[in-house]
């Protein structure tokens, strides 16, 4: 259940300590995902010394990681639409079609009826997805047909990318983030 407001808002640039600005100031410069300081970011570095941590965790799964952008964005945005994250979701529309997702593909990502349209390693993204987030576990059928197509440090950051968007949606619906004022929920 999300919260009916925020519990916890953005925090604004006047506010900022040093060390948030610190914090921030690759954001501020455009740099990352260059849409500057964000919604999620402004909130949680209310909390720097947590986010400083997993802002490191989270640059590896959204920058480093093995996985190409578009298999990335296909987990982000399953997970996002199983947590119920509209701000998850929101962000990563605009992020997934940036990696080549049409809209009919990030239809599909959110509907499984339309999962058709995806191709096979796809559809297997979306099980892996669903697996982890219901059984905390991916299937052994669902991992030997995934290992066909991916690599071992990319089985890793399967997992490891559907949990990072699995807990920060947790965060994100339980503190009450608002979306971005450019971005639309779903």
């Amino acid at each position: 259940m999300k919260p009916a407001r925020p519990h916890l808002s953005p925090l604004p640039p006047e506010e900022w300590t040093a060390e948030q600005k610190d914090i921030l100031a690759p954001m501020v410069r455009g740099e990352g995902l260059g849409r500057g300081v964000i919604n999620v970011f402004a909130t949680l570095v209310r909390y720097p010394k947590l986010f400083k941590r997993w802002g490191v965790f989270a640059a590896h799964v959204l920058f480093k990681s093995s996985l190409g952008p578009r298999d990335r964005e296909i987990l982000i945005l399953r997970i996002a639409h199983l947590c119920g994250s509209d701000y998850e979701w929101g962000q990563h529309v605009s992020i997934g079609r940036d990696a080549g997702l049409t809209d009919e593909e990030i239809e599909a990502i959110g509907d499984r009826a339309d999962a058709q349209i995806l191709a096979a390693p796809d559809r297997l993204l979306l099980d892996a997805t669903d697996q982890l987030r219901r059984d905390t576990c991916i299937a052994p059928e669902t991992w030997q047909a995934l290992a066909a197509h991916y690599s071992e440090q990319q089985m890793l950051d399967i997992i490891f990318t559907v949990g990072n968007y699995n807990m920060l949606a947790m965060a994100l619906n339980s503190i009450g983030v608002e979306l971005d004022d450019d971005y639309r929920s779903y």
